[in-house]
């Protein structure tokens, strides 16, 4: 089966929605509307098959000037474990090396999936950016129970 990654269009809001949804509704990724998918749009990379279904999907967002996280990752059921996931993390940290980001970062339930991918674990602390930007807004901001990781870029030439 021919899986291609690319960046989202303003055409995909809608099953961007529907991915994410569900995995807010199982708790493990936060919720985003439609409207917040719109203004993002540009940050989202999806995966599709061959026949133009949308199978998986992942957000880039810039933290700082030297830091930007995954997010909104996921990979609908019956595609997982066949390097969706992968193809959509390598398309995102090209993105950030592309636009010469040295740190990717993200907070998973999924440690060993990123571990296999490069990235290391590291004490959430160390990214006050990201608890400003969304750690805030969360329900679980006093028990979060994810796991931060990292992967050092190297410098663009």
């Amino acid at each position: 089966m021919e899986i291609t990654c690319r960046k989202a269009a303003p055409s995909d809001v809608g099953q961007l929605f529907e991915i994410i949804q569900g995995y807010a509704e199982q708790g493990i990724m936060l919720p985003r509307s439609k409207m917040v998918l719109e203004k993002n749009i540009d940050t989202f990379y999806v995966a599709v098959t061959a026949e133009g279904d949308m199978i998986g999907c992942g957000s880039l967002c810039r933290l700082g000037t030297d830091l930007v996280e995954i997010r909104s990752l996921g990979v609908v059921d019956g595609y997982k474990g066949q390097g969706v996931g992968r193809m959509l993390v390598d398309a995102l940290v090209a993105e950030a090396h592309e636009q010469q980001i040295g740190k990717v970062m993200a907070l998973t339930y999924e440690v060993a999936f990123f571990e296999k991918n490069g990235f290391s674990i590291v004490p959430k602390e160390i990214f006050p950016e990201k608890v400003w930007t969304d750690c805030i807004h969360c329900k679980k901001q006093h028990c979060c129970d994810e796991i931060a990781v990292l992967k050092q870029l190297k410098a663009a030439t």
